[in-house]
């Protein structure tokens, strides 16, 4: 394992979150086919950051698995689209226990005020219709936040 192989498929990761965003903004979309990307390319990064089987990768499986049952519920009660539940739990598969409430907890902060900037704007627009905020915007940003402040792990088990 070495820090090439982990910057490589964080390399993977972070041009996904940009697109994801990009496209949540432009469409209110977040494909499918870029999901599933991020999703299985995290066994790239759980390999190239040394990862075991047992516990790491299950307990990191078992939270990502939590969360998008979690945000399942959030878009049964048509608080969220179904492609931002899909993105948080892709993207928890890349979190190990440590990572993910810095994720969420940046993810939440930005998706506040991104639906407060929002929520603004359609008032003065005088809009009737219900706004639709591009969650996935703030989902990105807390993944990006995690990989730029260097906190997913950058070669640091070694054999």
């Amino acid at each position: 394992m070495t820090g090439a192989a982990t910057f490589f498929s964080i390399g993977l990761l972070v041009p996904a979150l940009l697109y994801a965003a990009w496209g949540d903004w432009l469409r209110r979309d977040i494909p499918n086919k870029l999901n599933a990307a991020i999703a299985l390319t995290a066994p790239l990064y759980w390999w190239a950051a040394g990862f075991s089987l047992w516990p790491e990768i299950t307990i990191i499986f078992g939270l990502a698995l939590a969360l998008f049952a979690l945000f399942t519920f959030a878009f049964a009660i048509g608080a969220m689209g179904g492609g931002d539940v899909k993105m948080i739990g892709a993207l928890a598969l890349w979190m190990t226990p440590m990572q993910l409430p810095v994720m969420l907890i940046v993810m939440a902060i930005s998706g506040g005020l991104l639906t407060l900037i929002m929520l603004v704007h359609h008032r003065m627009s005088q809009n009737s219709e219900k706004p639709e905020i591009p969650y996935g915007i703030a989902i990105s940003i807390g993944g990006l936040w995690v990989v730029m402040n260097g906190i997913l792990t950058i070669g640091a088990v070694t054999n």
